[in-house]
């Protein structure tokens, strides 16, 4: 195994997997911690659904997955966050990364969660989310972690224990070797962190000849831009993409980010039929699990299911049903809603949202996925390799809520 993965949600997963299978790596990604060996593949991506979880909990999980991966022959490791930096002032990024530096003995570590073909870069160490500052962008309003600050240096350091420093684009733009020369030059002054600038793929390519051969890697899926070429240092094979299997198709949308909700207008004005859940109505029993299932396979052409509103809307209903016990109605919802619909049937699935996307890969017991082919940047079509029977074969995508293009649901739905 050449890297072990350790990504804080689902999507990230499959995101990060992609960016290793597009480069030539034989990659799987699996689910949870790992209870017993580990596939055979150059690249592992360990899937957990602790971006949002207690602390102590991330933390433990991401070092458990993090021996795993070591104790199966990872000759180095990826923390794989979101390119949005999603997070509190308590965790879980600093944490989880702190941890693992000292699992692993690093004593330096980058911090870049770029990833410039989903618009996200970094300039003297701001997140840049499609040119607006990351506490400008729709990222202000997120439901669980709400980004107020664009400084990555400030964010990681209120999280972290240790020192953050800059790694700027002016040194970066000289080269592997001066980026390089700059690490080290801020590990001796005591810094255990650089916030690295990028704000295209190429400043990702000469970030990961900067730090691949470091024991420990922390950032976005375009970090690993560069890495597969310097990994195996040879010719790359480059993965056969499966087929997509006919059969019904239906799309569970948790998200309620911008982005999702474009896709969802989209989709229903493109004639995609449309169940909107509205989670007050939860509590009562008026909207079931049967009731949602029941209606995707009624429908004469693959159906939406959606939870995503406006910002004003989400308050409402986190005032009324509080914001965790809101968000875990929605995601065992769905998540039933799709046992349901994988036991009569649905051979495709598409799901939008990081948690949603946790919830529904845990309810369905899926262990691990084969990477296939690209929707949109950072989002490929996945197969069922190991979990139980009934799922087996499933073909899924799992969509971070503000990944892909506006027609992303009718995209990944056309035949």
């Amino acid at each position: 195994m050449l890297i072990g993965v350790v990504a804080d949600d689902m999507t990230g997963a499959s995101d990060v997997a992609l960016m290793l299978a597009r480069g030539g790596l034989t990659t799987v990604q699996t689910i949870g911690v790992p209870q017993g060996d580990l596939p055979s593949a150059e690249a592992v991506v360990v899937a957990l659904k602790s971006r949002t979880a207690p602390v102590e909990d991330a933390v433990a999980q991401s070092v458990a997955a993090a021996r795993a991966l070591r104790a199966a022959g990872a000759q180095r490791l990826l923390f794989k966050y979101c390119s949005t930096f999603d997070s509190t002032p308590q965790g879980n990024i600093g944490p989880v990364a702190d941890a693992l530096m000292d699992e692993v003995g690093a004593d330096i570590a980058l911090v870049c969660p770029a990833f410039p073909a989903a618009g996200r870069t970094i300039y003297q160490g701001y997140l840049f989310v499609n040119g607006e500052p990351l506490n400008e962008s729709a990222m202000r309003d997120h439901p669980l972690t709400p980004m107020r600050d664009a400084s990555l240096r400030r964010l990681m350091a209120a999280q972290s224990a240790h020192r953050v420093g800059l790694l700027a684009l002016a040194t970066i733009r000289k080269g592997a070797q001066a980026a390089r020369t700059a690490i080290a030059a801020l590990k001796q002054e005591g810094f255990r962190y650089a916030v690295a600038d990028a704000i295209d793929d190429e400043d990702l390519r000469i970030l990961a000849a900067a730090i691949y051969d470091q024991p420990l890697i922390t950032g976005g899926s375009g970090i690993a831009l560069g890495l597969p070429a310097l990994l195996r240092k040879g010719a790359m094979h480059t993965a056969s993409p499966f087929d997509l299997p006919p059969g019904k198709a239906a799309i569970l949308a948790g998200s309620c980010s911008a982005m999702t909700r474009r896709q969802i207008a989209a989709a229903q004005a493109a004639g995609v039929p449309a169940f909107a859940i509205d989670p007050l109505a939860l509590p009562g029993g008026e909207i079931t699990a049967g009731t949602l299932a029941e209606f995707a396979l009624a429908a004469p052409s693959p159906a939406l299911i959606y939870s995503g509103s406006e910002p004003e809307r989400v308050a409402k209903v986190q005032s009324v049903l509080g914001r965790e016990a809101a968000g875990a109605m929605i995601e065992h919802l769905l998540a039933d809603t799709a046992r349901l619909l994988v036991e009569r049937g649905v051979t495709r699935l598409v799901v939008a949202g990081g948690e949603t996307s946790g919830a529904v890969v845990q309810g369905l017991g899926i262990r691990a996925l084969s990477i296939g082919p690209e929707i949109d940047p950072g989002v490929p079509w996945m197969r069922v390799i190991d979990g139980p029977e009934a799922v087996r074969g499933l073909t899924i995508t799992l969509k971070s809520g503000n990944f892909g293009a506006e027609d992303f649901f009718v995209k990944a739905l056309a035949d």
